[in-house]
């Protein structure tokens, strides 16, 4: 018996739904209604386009309604929205967008991929401003031709996020000025303040004006008017604070919607309705290590989730192991990545941890385009499970988070990186990776070997005077950069001169990356010190995370010379 399924949404889940569906099934009747005029288009690339990078809008369209049809037998109908969901007789109502007529469709099975759509707040004023988001082939096709036709002498992005970080870079990549507003006082929320500030600094030497702390309460022609008061001069701004879940089809026919205002589903994808399943961004799904239901705007989930429900559909079992949330963006000449949980959402939840913050090199050092890691491990006390991780530089911060998601979804724990057999050879990293090193340490702290203080509690100690020792060469101590009064002993020197340390006050010790710093700590520690601790991330993580607050705030810094 052929059975009748019909997908709302033709974009990453519901294309993907539908293929699975059709590999499983080859004479089932497949319809994908999608209200926009494109289907399976690549919305990551979306920003792309304003540099130039995509050549042409067409490029960013993976498939057409024509190859559905022929290469899957799919009826993919573009420019068909969706209206409402008949649940009691199992059938939607749909409206021709071209012509306007409705007509309606019956089904075995619905699957709901309608997405989320971006946030566009009715501020004062919006109507005399060039608003625009960034969501769809239409929208960066439409957005792509203004710029074109009015070369614009500001462009503005409001939002610091996935999105707004892309178009920003792509935007100063086609070489014009743009300001980025971002409300929060960093950008990439999903990444810890101590180490998304050097991409803070980055974003001001690619001559962007980055506000942070601060948003937009209004507009007028050719301006955005911010909370603080600054008015910005700009002939066209694009909103890109967030998105929220399309469910309106599903709660007018009595879908529930969970906690977080997506559409609630079940760990096969089911809504509360049997011949109804839900995926993609309208969902929430559930986060393994919270153990609760979150909402999860990724393609890659929503790829696994539309495979899941083409299985379940056709009696396949399916592992729903939940969600722990990977990404990676790039930001100019820096990439950054992230999996699982940060210190800022660990600090609302009760879980009690720890973390290490270590800046090896990518690859062997004397490799030519070897560049500083900066990686932070996030792990469970007294258990060591891993938690999450984070890592900026300019090499392949992806491969290194890849490892840690991937241990995490397997429940490893920080004892199990040290044994980890990574790919080496000196152009692609080290014999021991920033894995490896990252597992040696957090085990170290975990154990009690020593003590670590974060470089973000730096500042509060060169104020009050603490005893800070660098034990750097010399000669890296004077054109390197370096903290206003600390020590210089280099560890090359410091058992020769271990006497000029004090035992009597808390000493405190860095390096460049934490590494030789570490060294000293347990040298110490061996010959009676008892109050000594490490700088996590070093003299390098220091500077990244104060230069671009002192720079903006004017605040005095707590260093002689940055190095940079």
């Amino acid at each position: 018996m052929n059975n009748k399924y019909l997908i709302v949404g033709g974009v990453a889940g519901g294309a993907s739904a539908a293929a699975r569906l059709r590999r499983l099934g080859e004479n089932d009747e497949i319809i994908m209604f999608e209200k926009g005029p494109d289907v399976s288009f690549s919305n990551c690339s979306l920003p792309y386009r304003l540099s130039g990078e995509v050549a042409n809008t067409e490029d960013l369209i993976m498939m057409t309604p024509e190859l559905f049809k022929g290469q899957y037998n799919i009826d993919a109908r573009v420019n068909h929205e969706v209206i409402a969901i008949d649940r009691d007789k199992k059938e939607v109502e749909v409206k021709n967008l071209l012509d306007g007529t409705t007509y309606r469709e019956s089904y075995d099975k619905l699957i709901l991929s309608p997405g989320a759509k971006p946030i566009v707040p009715n501020l004062p004023g919006i109507e005399k401003a060039n608003v625009f988001t960034v969501r769809n082939v239409v929208d960066i096709d439409k957005l792509h031709r203004f710029i074109e036709k009015t070369n614009p002498s500001r462009i503005t992005v409001i939002g610091g996020g996935f999105i707004g970080i892309e178009v920003m870079e792509n935007l100063v990549e086609a070489g014009h000025k743009v300001t980025l507003v971002q409300s929060p006082p960093q950008i990439l929320n999903q990444i810890d303040p101590d180490m998304v500030q050097i991409l803070h600094k980055e974003i001001m030497d690619h001559g962007v004006e980055l506000i942070l702390g601060d948003r937009v309460v209004g507009f007028d022609t050719n301006k955005a008017i911010l909370k603080s008061g600054k008015e910005i001069e700009t002939e066209v701004i694009i909103m890109s604070i967030g998105i929220v879940p399309v469910t309106d089809i599903a709660v007018n026919a009595g879908l529930e919607l969970g906690k977080t205002g997506a559409i609630k589903v079940d760990s096969n994808y089911l809504t509360n309705d049997p011949d109804i399943y839900a995926v993609g961004d309208a969902i929430e799904v559930y986060n393994s290590l919270t153990q609760s239901s979150t909402k999860l705007s990724l393609a890659g989930p929503a790829l696994k989730q539309a495979r899941s429900v083409a299985d379940h559909i056709h009696g396949r079992k399916i592992n729903n192991r939940g969600y722990i949330g990977s990404s990676v963006v790039k930001v100019f000449n820096f990439n950054a990545a992230n999996t699982g949980l940060s210190e800022k959402m660990l600090e609302k939840l009760d879980i009690p941890y720890d973390w290490i913050e270590i800046i090896p090199k990518d690859k062997v050092g004397i490799m030519p385009d070897a560049e500083e890691l900066g990686f932070k491990l996030i792990f469970e006390k007294p258990t060591g499970r891993i938690l999450g991780a984070q890592a900026i530089g300019r090499g392949n911060v992806d491969k290194r988070v890849d490892v840690i998601a991937t241990a995490i979804k397997f429940g490893a724990t920080i004892e199990d990186l040290p044994d980890l057999e990574l790919c080496y050879a000196p152009p692609f990293g080290t014999g021991k990776d920033a894995i490896n090193f990252a597992g040696y340490v957090a085990s170290n702290l975990l154990h009690g070997d020593f003590k670590q203080i974060s470089f973000t509690k730096v500042r509060e100690l060169v104020e009050n005077g603490a005893y800070i020792l660098d034990v750097r060469e010399a000669d890296e101590f004077k054109e390197e950069g370096r903290i206003k009064n600390a020590y210089n002993i280099p560890l090359s020197q410091l058992r020769d001169r271990m006497e000029e340390i004090p035992k009597d006050v808390p000493v405190y010790i860095h390096c460049r990356s934490g590494q030789r710093s570490y060294n000293a700590v347990l040298a110490l520690q061996a010959n009676g010190y008892d109050n000594v601790s490490n700088i996590s991330g070093g003299f390098t993580g220091l500077r990244a995370y104060e230069y671009f607050t002192d720079k903006v705030s004017g605040r005095e810094p707590i260093v002689a010379e940055y190095g940079f």
